[in-house]
């Protein structure tokens, strides 16, 4: 008889003593969110980062709508990232001697300007490739400043243990972004036209701004001015020194230029190939949203900082495997299954790399340090969405992924040869 007695007949201090302990395990699991800073600053993000993504979907449209061509869609997204390739090294050694809040207040106002334009300029009818060029242009001179700012701000917003967990649930907010904001664009466009999507963006900048402004200022680290290249060259020697670090930083070069601007040729792929138009377009990166946000809640669910950096090589391979798997698909439930793997395997790669490297790096140099890390992962963007929109342009767009995956896959062979030789296996 007593077999048959299941758990829920035990006694109330039992059950609560059960209870305490699963909210504590809970409770380490997501530490981040006990710190009222890093609250404020998340839901902040999640608003705006929806809103972002709402307008790289219609941008995307826009220009595709304008062209019909993926050379100028690899320009228009080179533009938009070539000013963190020049300028995010003085990105990262601003953060390093000015308070990160204010640097991310300003960026995040400046920011609205090109939204509002743009929304302007597509509803009178007037707007051009080169107004979009321009606006993208200037949008990526303030996320040259914003971005090692907002990387190096989350170590000032949680207790040091907490790093790692900040990190993952950042990356879900990023990526949960990236589901609600291209179905949400996907619904505007096709029920009241692309502008909407541009003014809601500007809108949606206000939440980020009112939650910096609520965010007790803390003392970050600084470092006397001084000569600018010496300050520089202090990341340059930590990355160079620490050599899981460097390997890290040449990963995250490959794919920023062979592997991540795949994204760039979406919208020929939805308009082309699986011929399912805007709405279909914003499932597609909606499908790459939901698996990143995948990896962005596992990565959050991580404990152990060593035991999660061993999964890095998988993540990588399983992302190269899934991009040349979508080379071969012409099924839109296919790609948008592969989209959602290849989503998983990228976030689940960079978010373990990004924490790698913050849990290692000294707050003195961290601004510098992630600086690096925004080069390679965005500043190398432009480079790879022009050779992607070039190579689509020549040889077609399947070829192309075919070539550009099977680099990504050598790359992380090799990669993982190395990381397990320095793990010391």
């Amino acid at each position: 008889m007593l077999d048959s007695c299941p758990l829920v007949y035990l006694p109330d201090p039992a059950r609560s003593i059960i209870g305490y302990y699963k909210y504590m395990s809970l409770s380490r699991r997501f530490s981040a969110l006990h710190e009222r800073d890093f609250r404020l600053f998340w839901i902040g993000q999640i608003i705006s980062l929806s809103g972002t993504w709402m307008q790289s979907v219609a941008q995307s449209w826009l220009v595709y709508s304008l062209t019909k061509s993926p050379l100028y869609l690899g320009i228009i997204a080179s533009v938009a990232s070539l000013p963190i390739l020049f300028l995010a090294l003085i990105g990262g050694m601003v953060a390093d001697r000015f308070p990160k809040r204010n640097i991310l207040i300003l960026t995040q106002t400046l920011s609205v300007i090109p939204a509002l334009m743009l929304g302007v300029l597509t509803e009178t009818k007037t707007v051009t490739v080169m107004h979009v060029g321009f606006l993208a242009a200037f949008l990526g001179v303030v996320n040259a400043f914003d971005v090692p700012a907002r990387q190096a701000f989350l170590a000032e917003v949680v207790a040091k243990g907490s790093i790692t967990n900040a990190i993952g649930l950042n990356s879900a907010a990023f990526n949960g972004a990236r589901i609600i904001g291209p179905v949400a664009a996907g619904v505007a466009i096709s029920s009241f036209g692309i502008p909407v999507c541009f003014y809601l963006n500007a809108a949606s900048f206000v939440a980020v701004i009112i939650a910096l402004l609520r965010i007790k200022s803390r003392g970050s680290a600084r470092v006397p001015g001084g000569n600018m290249i010496k300050e520089i060259a202090g990341g340059w020697q930590f990355v160079i020194k620490e050599r899981r670090v460097f390997h890290i930083m040449m990963l995250v070069s490959l794919f920023s230029l062979f592997g991540i601007p795949y994204v760039t040729l979406l919208p020929v792929f939805a308009g082309e190939i699986l011929n399912v138009g805007a709405r279909g377009l914003s499932f597609l990166m909606a499908s790459a949203g939901a698996g990143s946000l995948l990896a962005a809640i596992m990565m959050s669910l991580k404990e152990e900082i060593e035991k999660e950096n061993r999964d890095i090589p998988l993540s990588a391979l399983v992302f190269s495997i899934a991009v040349m798997a979508l080379s071969f698909s012409g099924s839109f439930g296919i790609s948008m299954l592969l989209i959602f793997v290849a989503g998983w395997g990228i976030v689940s790669c960079l978010a373990q790399c990004n924490s790698y490297i913050q849990n290692r790096v000294p707050d003195e140099l961290r601004g510098r340090v992630m600086s690096l890390y925004i080069l390679v992962f965005l500043g190398f963007a432009p480079l790879g969405n022009a050779l992607i929109g070039f190579a689509a342009h020549k040889a077609g767009t399947t070829d192309t992924l075919k070539l550009f995956a099977a680099i990504c896959i050598f790359g992380s062979i090799i990669f993982w040869g190395q990381f397990r030789k320095e793990a010391g296996h």
